[in-house]
């Protein structure tokens, strides 16, 4: 039975908006617009646009002179209903994007990993599975996600959700480069290293068109 839930919300912030505060949980935020700060208890890190931050700790968003707008995504007990906005910040405007039940073992320590994939028009990530599930959204042009015995096509702002172990084959769009932002759990001992494996040998042998950038991982405290 899945015990914590994984939610991606997109938050935007005017310029000049005060200080948001944010509870302690594990936590990435990508900066799709403008920057922000994110100040924890003893630093601050600057994210400009398209980069991104993860921690488990409380922390205080801070928006800069422009309009800001993140994509945040966060684990908490799924007992906890989503926040319909953020906390006594009514200038700014939240929409939970997506949210799914995940499972994880809890005999393993957790990485969370935001990062970037990227492909040329008409490329395809081979029948693949991942170590842990995530929530991945599509920043540019379009992407097929076959799992499960189920299609579905994605562009940009649109998100979904991949378990990990179950196999997932996804080509990309003729027309133009696709890019997509993901965040997801993986087993600490992943740290630095990929988390993809091919199901077939021959995909495994076979070049690799897509692109990786990981913006940020870090050794997260689940939830109880």
């Amino acid at each position: 039975m899945s015990d914590l839930m994984l939610r991606l919300f997109e938050d935007e912030l005017p310029a000049h908006c005060p200080p948001v505060y944010l509870p302690a949980t594990p936590r990435a935020v990508y900066v799709a617009q403008g920057e922000a700060t994110l100040e924890d208890a003893t630093s601050g890190t600057l994210v400009v646009q398209g980069a991104a931050w993860v921690g488990d700790e409380a922390v205080a968003l801070v928006a800069g002179t422009a309009p800001v707008r993140v994509w945040r995504w966060e684990v908490a007990s799924a007992a906890t209903a989503a926040a319909p906005a953020l906390p006594s910040a009514p200038s700014t405007r939240t929409t939970l994007k997506l949210e799914a039940p995940i499972a994880l073992d809890r005999g393993f320590e957790w990485l969370m990993r935001c990062d970037e994939v990227g492909f040329p028009p008409a490329g395809v990530a081979l029948t693949h599975v991942h170590q842990g599930p995530g929530i991945r959204i599509c920043a540019e042009g379009e992407i097929e996600i076959e799992t499960q015995g189920r299609l579905q096509r994605h562009g940009p702002g649109e998100a979904w959700f991949e378990l990990g172990p179950a196999p997932v084959l996804a080509p990309t769009t003729e027309r133009e480069p696709t890019r997509f932002v993901r965040c997801f759990l993986l087993p600490r001992q992943l740290k630095g290293r990929s988390s993809i494996r091919y199901v077939r040998q021959e995909d495994a042998d076979a070049p690799k068109v897509q692109t990786y950038r990981v913006f940020a991982e870090r050794y997260v405290r689940l939830p109880q």
